[in-house]
């Protein structure tokens, strides 16, 4: 049986990783920043990695609660949201994700639709 992209990264303590590290770069950033403000972000970041790691093939440990307490409030915009996916993607390149992984792709996509 194939292995999910969940289990070849490493489990969540590698999603946990990246997720820390994209939030870094996103408070760092004067686009997007400012929703984070009124946020717990190692909630958040516990929050996110377990989302990733459901989409990734991981448990599924997201629930709804999850939805409602942190991302729900955040009020993104598609600008900034699209901010989002070039960090993502960034962070994604730093940690080697191949261009073969699912998630790697659709953020790559999503970059190029919104340069285009």
């Amino acid at each position: 049986m194939a292995l999910t992209i969940y289990e070849r990264v490493g489990g969540f303590a590698s999603v946990r990783r990246v997720v820390s590290a994209f939030y870094d770069r996103a408070l760092e950033s004067t686009i997007i920043a400012h929703h984070f403000e009124q946020i717990e972000m190692p909630k958040l970041i516990d929050h996110q990695t377990r989302f990733i790691s459901f989409l990734m093939g991981g448990p599924a440990s997201y629930t709804d609660e999850h939805i409602e307490h942190v991302h729900a409030r955040l009020g993104i915009t598609l600008e900034e949201f699209d901010e989002m996916v070039e960090l993502l993607t960034e962070t994604l390149e730093d940690f080697e994700f191949g261009s073969d992984d699912r998630l790697g792709r659709r953020c790559q996509s999503r970059t190029g639709a919104a340069q285009a």
